[in-house]
């Protein structure tokens, strides 16, 4: 089975990084599968994974700098201050997708999470519960073989829904999993892969 490798580096890479996007390979090699615990950081990947929703991953991670200037770094305070008239003006003038739903999304995000720092103290500690505050480290062949959704990626969508999130069905939030590092999926062959 044939593998990404970077010529200049001779590093083998999982099958979906794109090896003509150095914002991709850079993303694959220091931040996917990665643990992440901030709890900012958490929220803005929940986001954008949610704006993510019949795209590409690759588009988003392209347009992320300019979701950070539109909805300023993710700062949740911020955030919930702007009426949905200015997160709609805003959004006409950052280079983001256009998309009416998911832009207000975000805000609705954000109350949501206000909700549940306030019920479990912060958003890290309320995520990483649904893994036992320990990375799932998963070995595959190829990362086609890696499920879509699981049983807690499904539990995980029910209860954010229920505190109000949008844009977190099952896919998204095992995609989540993933980028956050609550699961390791790097394919066997990866050099990043979980030892």
């Amino acid at each position: 089975m044939e593998r990404l490798v970077s010529k200049k580096e001779e590093k083998i890479r999982c099958g979906w990084a794109n090896p003509k996007n150095k914002l991709y390979i850079d993303y694959h090699d220091e931040e996917w599968g990665f643990p992440l615990h901030d709890n900012q950081k958490l929220f803005e990947l929940l986001c954008l994974e949610g704006t993510q929703a019949g795209l590409s991953w690759e588009t988003i991670l392209n347009k992320r700098e300019e979701y950070r200037k539109c909805f300023w770094d993710f700062d949740v305070d911020k955030i919930i201050k702007k009426s949905d008239e200015q997160l709609l003006e805003r959004m006409q003038n950052y280079g983001v997708i256009k998309n009416k739903l998911k832009t207000l999304s975000i805000k609705k995000n954000a109350l949501a999470y206000k909700k549940i720092v306030g019920e479990h103290g912060s958003l890290n500690k309320f995520l990483w519960s649904y893994v036992n505050n320990q990375q799932v480290v998963n070995i595959w062949e190829n990362y086609k073989d890696a499920p879509a959704s699981t049983e807690i990626s499904t539990k995980l969508s029910k209860d954010l829904k229920k505190y109000g999130f949008s844009f977190v069905g099952p896919v998204i939030c095992y995609a989540f999993m993933q980028a956050s590092g609550m699961v390791s999926d790097h394919e066997k062959s990866c050099f990043k892969i979980a030892k």
